[in-house]
């Protein structure tokens, strides 16, 4: 399998867009990646349209020298993501290091919120594209924008798109 041995975290909340979290979490299995749900504290987290996922790591609990990449689902999650230090920590920490940091959706706030931003080139959805460009990202509106470890994307009709560009860089 194409990711065999890789290890990523998922950053979860509740009110998380359904598509924007399961469809990485089941491609990335499907490759062979370990995707480990992580939020605020462990237990269930329920998507914008009821449907759970279990986290089993706190944020605060991830060993980000033990992985080697971050997703952020969109939906109002990244509102909830981002008002947890220990959630913008492990953004920092994974860019700091080169590792992905793969954002989609409304997950464009988690970034501001890190700032990670400045000099970067990036999508998102066009809700928040003031508040990205405000953080200093240059703002492109097309399905996916792969700037070196920053993978990110608009929407979940550009899934497809978003999710061959995260297998591409895991793979190499």
């Amino acid at each position: 399998m194409a990711l065999e041995g890789k290890k990523l975290v998922m950053l979860a909340a509740n009110d998380y867009e359904d598509l924007e979290l399961w469809y990485p979490v089941i491609r990335l299995q499907e490759a062979g990646a370990q995707v480990i749900v992580t939020a605020a504290k462990p237990g269930t987290v329920m998507s914008k349209h009821g449907y759970p996922v279990e986290a089993t790591v706190a944020f605060a609990d991830v060993k980000t020298d033990q992985v080697d990449g971050v997703l952020i689902p969109g939906g109002w999650a990244p509102d909830g993501i981002r008002r947890h230090k220990e959630a913008l920590d492990i953004v920092r920490e994974m860019n700091r290091a080169g590792k992905l940091v793969a954002a989609i959706c409304h997950a464009g706030w988690v970034l501001a919120s890190a700032e990670i931003l400045q000099g970067r080139t990036m999508t998102c959805v066009s809700a928040i594209k003031d508040d990205v460009i405000h953080a200093g990202a240059k703002y492109l509106d097309q399905p996916v924008v792969v700037d070196g470890n920053l993978i990110t994307s608009r929407t979940p009709a550009d899934l497809p798109q978003y999710m061959k560009a995260i297998v591409e860089f895991l793979s190499n």
